[in-house]
Order: C-alpha cells, then structure tokens, then sequence
C-alpha cells in the first residue's frame, strides 16, 4: 500500500511537471510578443521605411511623443484654435516651443526657405528679409534660403549661423508682376524636385516683402500648412475674396477660410504636390484666356479647399501692422513691410 502511494505520488509529480512544462512552450510565444511589441519604438500601423519612402523628421518624432498632443486648445479661447476637420490653428500660449525645438532637432529636422526678389523687389526687402529671418526663422534647425532672382550679382551678403546656408538662382524677370507671381509655382515645383527633397525634410514659400519680428519656429511645421489672411480670419464667408468666376479653375462658391499665399509649407512631397496642381490650373486658365481675381492665390484657396491642410497658421505668423483690431495678436512673429506698389511693379 505504501508503495502504491508513492508510485501514486511520483506520477502525479511527474504529470504536473509535465503540465508545467507544456504551459510554459504554449505561453513563452505570447510573453515574447508581448515583450517585443511594448519595446518596439514602430507603431504596427507604421510599416519600416523602404529606400523609396524615408522616414521623414516628422515620423521619427511620432515614435516617441506625437507634438500636437502637448498643444493646450484651450487657452485661447477668444479664438478659433482647431478646424473641423481637426487640424490645429497656431498661437501663441498653444505650445511649448522648448518642447517643439527639442524634439525636431533630435528627430533631424531641416528647413528649406524660398523666397523670390525680381526686379526692385531685390532692393527694396531682400536685405531685410533675409537680416531678420536669421534673427527668427527656425533658430536651432539647419536651414537652406533659396533666392530666386533675375539679379543674382546684387544679392546682399548676409552674415549667417551656422548650419544655415543661401542658394542664388537665377530666373527669368516676367513683364507683368501677375506672371512672376503665378509662374513662381512652376519654378518652385522644378527646385523641389531636383535640389530641395535630397536636402531638407520641410519647405516654406515666402512673399519677400515681409519682416520678422518674433519667433518663427518648429511648431510652424507640419505636413501641409497654410496660413489665415490677417484681413479675413475675422469675417463671415460671404466676404471672402475667392474667384467667383465659373470659367477659372480657382473658382470657388465656399470655403473653409480664406488662406494667404504670402506664406505656405509642409513636408517637400505635399508642397510638391501644391505647386504641381496650382500650375496645371493656372496654365488650363491661359489657354481660356481666364485670370483667377488673386492669381497664384486664387489657386491655392482652391488645392486647400480640396486638399485640407493639416496645420493652419494664425494671423501671428503674417500680421498686417496697420489693421487696427490688434486683440487677438500677442505677437507679431512677420510682419508685412510698407507697400509700395507704384514704384516696385511694372504695368
């Protein structure tokens, strides 16, 4: 009898270290997932980069803490802070701009700045333009200025930090100031092809009669950005100045908001895209002989009403100084210089 317990007893030993054993095979997989998915830095909706998609600035930084999360939308709320569609709307209080450089420096974050000088455009902003630019644009990021110009040899020599450099090209003075400014998407399309996308990660296109006045920095990127008209962000659709005329691709009953070409960006491949679709539509216009009422700006109301941004600027980063509503502006990151359209265009 007692040996019956102890055979009794040594099988049951045995079968629960056999049970043991057959829970630990089946469940080790589970713990090595488990262990493999919580220290993946790769969301599983994120597939790894091939050569033909590199992981852009943006997506590294998404790995560890997505940006527009930290954004406080509440602490502005005299104003519109977020669109329906649910892209931010940028002001100041919004973001902490340490946090912002931090994570875009580490995640490798370049900047390529366009901006066109023709005629005596050159004279008149460019110095300042540039000047006041490296006292504010995206300190801390290596940037890349691209002048266009048809007077290369008067660009003024500009004192730069480091990381920062300035390309001259030149281009071809139009007769009319409305061609120069729409034939500017064409020429911007060319440049992010066969210069920018091999150097910079994000591109912004700016109006050259402008000046920095504040910070202008890393919370401005995103994948597509545009910018709310300083004269407009206030007022009822109806009073939208979009083309209204049937006949033109910028044609426009509606809206979102009323976006102001002095300033656009994003990532290259999504202004690409922009310039690429403004140009077609405006090119389509001449052959019909039709001139959208706000030439290159028309059109881009037009890509941005079908292609929402995903990032919209407040009147703080292109502040018109002479609107006498200052309430909503804490600061003036750009400001539009004096006009002086008589003497600096051309018939």
């Amino acid at each position: 009898m007692r040996m019956f317990v102890a055979a009794t007893s040594h099988k049951a030993r045995s079968a629960g270290v056999f049970y043991c054993l057959v829970l630990l095979a089946v469940s080790f997989p589970f713990f090595y997932l488990s262990d493999r998915y919580l220290t993946c830095p790769v969301p599983a909706d994120n597939p790894p980069a091939t050569s033909d998609q590199p992981v852009t600035s943006e997506g590294k930084l998404r790995q560890s803490i997505d940006l527009d999360d930290t954004l406080n939308f509440g602490v502005r709320p005299t104003v519109q802070t977020s669109t329906s569609w649910n892209a931010p709307i940028i002001w100041e209080g919004m973001f902490d701009p340490n946090l912002y450089d931090q994570k875009h420096i580490e995640g490798g974050s370049s900047v390529a700045l366009t901006v066109f000088a023709v005629g005596r455009y050159l004279e008149a902003y460019l110095k300042t333009f540039l000047t006041s630019a490296e006292q504010h644009f995206m300190l801390g990021l290596p940037v890349t200025y691209y002048v266009f110009t048809d007077l290369p040899e008067e660009v003024p020599d500009i004192t730069l930090a480091p990381q920062r450099s300035l390309k001259v090209i030149q281009v071809k003075k139009h007769s009319r100031w409305q061609d120069i400014s729409m034939m500017r998407m064409k020429i911007l399309s060319k440049i992010i092809e066969s210069e920018i996308r091999h150097h910079c990660n994000y591109v912004f296109c700016f109006d050259v009669d402008q000046e920095f006045k504040g910070r202008f920095g890393s919370e401005a990127l995103g994948d597509s950005v545009a910018l709310l008209h300083a004269h407009y962000y206030r007022l009822p659709k109806e009073r939208f100045t979009y083309d209204r005329n049937p006949r033109s691709k910028a044609f426009m009953e509606t809206g979102d908001f009323y976006y102001h070409a002095a300033l656009f960006g994003g990532l290259w491949e999504n202004v690409k895209s922009l310039t690429n679709a403004c140009y077609v539509s405006i090119m389509e216009d001449k052959l019909n002989n039709v001139e959208a009422l706000w030439h290159d700006e028309s059109h881009l109301n037009k890509y941005f009403w079908l292609n929402k941004p995903s990032r919209l600027l407040s009147p703080e980063y292109c502040w018109d100084p002479s609107i006498g509503d200052k309430r909503d502006i804490y600061v003036t990151r750009l400001i539009w210089a004096p006009k002086h359209y008589d003497t600096l265009r051309t018939p």
